[in-house]
């Protein structure tokens, strides 16, 4: 059974890409965020599909695009997440793109409203060696060592 590119678990809407795009769409600047926003149902939503870990967020909620803010979340970033409108990416396990070769994991408290990011070193070489062992493009197994 294929995985679907969408879903919701408690009110949390959950993309592969985006609300806007569940398949497709690598949302890696503030006006795309902005779009996804105001398509998206769910006050909070995770996207992926870039592989960068980040976050984009309407402090008001519904205010206006130019109100809408990202940034890029390195390991160790916490947000509190309770008011406004958010769209937030974990980043990647495997093949992270943020310049951090590291595993980039998401902790997300629905609680507390919480959301942190974490970085875990795993075994590059190893899975450089799996990418070459299974005849993918070299350029997937080189690019682990430098988070591209």
């Amino acid at each position: 059974m294929p995985l679907a590119p969408l879903g919701e678990r408690e009110g949390i809407g959950l993309y592969h890409a985006s609300p806007r795009d569940p398949v497709w769409e690598y949302v890696l600047s503030v006006r795309q965020a902005a779009d996804c926003l105001q398509a998206q149902r769910q006050r909070v939503a995770l996207i992926g599909h870039s592989h960068v870990a980040c976050y984009f967020s309407r402090p008001n909620g519904d205010a206006a695009v130019e109100e809408t803010i990202g940034e890029v979340a390195a390991g160790g970033t916490e947000l509190q997440i309770s008011d406004g409108r958010w769209l937030i990416n974990p980043g990647s396990v495997g093949q992270p793109r943020d310049g951090d070769p590291r595993a980039a994991w998401l902790l997300l408290d629905t609680a507390t409203q919480s959301a942190t990011w974490n970085r875990t070193e795993y075994d590059v070489d190893g899975a450089a060696a799996a990418i070459r062992a299974a005849r993918l493009p070299d350029s997937l197994a080189e690019r682990l060592e430098y988070g591209q």
